[in-house]
């Protein structure tokens, strides 16, 4: 009977301690964003980890998760903006290099821009970067503006003119503050960073008068919509039309999705890797970050989600379609036109968010 017990418990023992090993990591990224087989392989290379991977399509969902101060996962991805914000909040651990030995294959050029939101790279690695451009349907916009549209400038959408035509054929902006105002601002001769509330007021007006011929305010959604025909312009990040081109090949539909980085400049972004201070598994959000750090697993992502990534050693494997398209790797030239956004102090975000909610609702 004792030996009987001892067993019992022996097994119980062995039992609780198997189901000990296995952990969970909770991973929160952007919608669409990294490729199936990725998430797949990491799975078969650690099987004792249930990856529980979910979505999100805007900075401000993602923020409102984080300010909580238990935000339940252990991997988040912000955009270098509001990384910098979060970082000041003391929402992020910080980085143990020791457990990222991957990291040798980031591009130093482009960290030391991300030191800009992070200085000293400190608590985050980046993932992916872009910019925000416009995206369109040729025949559609050729239709309603003619041979000469002015598809390679932002007075596509801020020019009344042009705008009220496409109403027709739709247009899609991002619901978006923090990378529609700065366009707004930069359209107007306005830093695109201001600090001043008064000029949130005069991007609100610019917005305002072309409010009328916005047919939605979205982050995901015009990504099908454009590849399917449903619109013809949106204002969206760079590798969303990349993806919504491939699509529409894909379908067989008869579109065609265009895009252009305005020869005016645009904001360039990074979207980057971070471990909250709630993290419940710590050791095993360094395994992932680690792994999407290797050339032959960032390279196919890029491929998908057409974007470009920060890692140096990957570019050679990433498809040159994509690599070699200056509207998603953008020239040296076009670079020099690029501009970070930064976050902006109270008075300045309190007067953006104002204006946001007028033009959101068009009163």
């Amino acid at each position: 009977m004792n030996m009987l017990k001892s067993l019992v418990l022996c097994a119980a023992v062995i039992g609780g301690a198997a189901h000990a090993e296995e952990k969970t990591l909770k991973v929160y990224n952007w919608f669409d964003y990294i490729t199936p087989k990725a998430l797949e392989d990491f799975k078969a290379q650690t099987p004792k980890i249930k990856l529980v991977y979910d979505i999100f399509d805007t900075n401000e969902a993602l923020e409102a998760k984080l300010l909580t101060g238990n935000s339940g996962y252990d991997v988040v991805v912000p955009s270098n903006v509001f990384l910098a914000k979060q970082i000041e909040a003391g929402v992020f651990q910080p980085l143990d290099r020791s457990q990222i030995p991957n990291w040798n294959h980031l591009d130093p050029k482009l960290m030391k821009l991300i030191e800009a939101n992070d200085p000293g790279n400190k608590f985050a690695v980046p993932y992916m970067y872009g910019t925000i451009l416009i995206g369109f349907n040729p025949a559609k916009v050729k239709a309603a503006l003619g041979d000469n549209a002015q598809v390679d400038s932002w007075d596509l959408i801020f020019n009344e003119e042009n705008i009220s035509k496409l109403k027709q054929c739709g247009v899609a902006l991002l619901d978006s503050p923090s990378e529609i105002l700065p366009l707004a601002l930069q359209h107007l001769g306005l830093d695109p960073n201001s600090s001043n509330p008064k000029d949130y007021v005069k991007a609100e007006a610019l917005l305002m008068k072309i409010r009328p011929y916005i047919t939605y305010f979205h982050s995901s959604k015009y990504m099908a919509d454009i590849a399917n025909g449903d619109i013809c312009v949106a204002v969206g990040y760079s590798g969303s039309f990349a993806q919504a081109a491939n699509r529409a090949k894909e379908a067989k539909n008869g579109v065609t999705v265009d895009m252009r980085l305005p020869k005016e400049g645009a904001p360039i972004w990074f979207d980057m890797l971070a471990i909250p201070k709630g993290a419940q598994n710590p050791q095993d959000a360094y395994r992932f970050i680690n792994y999407l750090l290797k050339p032959q697993v960032i390279a196919p992502i890029s491929d998908f989600v057409g974007y470009p990534n920060p890692n140096k050693d990957a570019t050679g494997f990433v498809d040159p379609a994509i690599r070699n398209n200056p509207n998603l790797y953008p020239t040296e030239a076009a670079m020099a036109t690029l501009y970070t956004l930064k976050p902006l102090g109270r008075d300045a975000e309190r007067a953006r968010t104002r204006a946001w909610t007028k033009i959101k609702s068009g009163t």
